[in-house]
């Protein structure tokens, strides 16, 4: 744009192009006609040409009036939708939001949280990435998420966690298992069984918070296979390879080959946390963070 030439000038001369009068446009732009007339002169000075033919009965747009016209509404309506578009994003009503998940809040309330979000902020794309609590706490460093919503993180640096849902642990063993059969169980009692788990890299925090039933218990545990997620290990329980113990929301999926029994004797429990940059007070992450069912700072 020609040094000088304003949002405003524009607006000013399109008041004039559709009125053809400066009396009328005057009134419309709510100015005194001296000073509207004064802008558009100086707008035909920047411009270097004339826009108007004006005699003391009629105003006309020039040639060079008549594209100004065109041009003006079209870089009006493209200013109007790019200023719109930037003040939804300051507000976090559009924009791209990267969630990271641990798969085993799937069937829990925080990630229907996602769901009200897109509802209420259809502009705003949500990307969802899966994994370890371990990686989605560094990709939350790196600034490779936005938010994650995790179990049990290890504590970092520049990382602010609150607490959305603590559940209990659970025993699984295969159908066939000589306890399938009991109301419940306790760490003791399963101490000696090969175990099916988790990698320790998943989540220090996490693997020790969901061998304390056994350690409480004076056990040494025995791990035989560990699997990548919850399905995977329920599974490969069901097959016979070991016990297991999980949250009690990660066996909602598990295979009727298997038996959910109660943990008795432990107090241990596992929670879920929505994580995000200390100091990231973007509004997109706190109008996301509103939405999560219990979430408190």
């Amino acid at each position: 744009m020609i040094d000088g030439v304003e949002l405003r000038h524009l607006r000013y001369f399109l008041a004039v192009a559709d009125e053809l009068h400066f009396g009328r446009a005057a009134a419309r732009l709510h100015i005194a006609q001296p000073a509207l007339t004064q802008q558009i002169q100086r707008l035909e000075s920047l411009l270097g040409t004339r826009l108007f033919d004006r005699t003391s009965r009629s105003v006309a747009l020039t040639p060079a009036g008549a594209v100004l016209r065109e041009r003006a509404t079209a870089v009006l309506g493209h200013a109007a939708r790019d200023l719109d578009e930037v003040a939804r994003v300051g507000q976090g009503s559009q924009g791209r939001l990267y969630l990271g998940f641990v798969p085993s809040v799937l069937p829990l309330e925080p990630l229907r949280g996602v769901r009200l979000f897109r509802e209420r902020y259809p502009l705003v794309e949500v990307d969802l990435v899966e994994g370890y609590t371990s990686r989605m706490m560094e990709q939350l460093s790196h600034g490779g998420l936005d938010t994650a919503i995790v179990r049990d993180p290890d504590d970092l640096p520049g990382i602010h966690v609150a607490p959305l849902i603590t559940e209990p642990f659970v025993a699984v063993l295969p159908a066939d298992h000589p306890d399938a059969g009991r109301s419940s169980i306790t760490g003791a009692e399963l101490a000696d069984n090969p175990l099916v788990f988790f990698p320790r890299a998943a989540g220090t925090l996490a693997h020790d918070k969901n061998l304390a039933p056994l350690l409480e218990a004076g056990g040494h545990p025995q791990v035989v296979q560990e699997g990548n997620t919850w399905t995977t290990i329920m599974y490969l329980v069901a097959e016979g390879l070991g016990v297991t113990i999980a949250p009690r929301s990660a066996t909602f999926t598990a295979p009727s080959s298997v038996r959910i029994i109660p943990l008795a004797g432990t107090d241990a429990d596992t929670t879920i946390y929505v994580a995000h940059r200390a100091g990231d007070d973007r509004a997109l992450i706190r109008n996301f963070l509103a939405l999560l069912p219990n979430h408190t700072e």
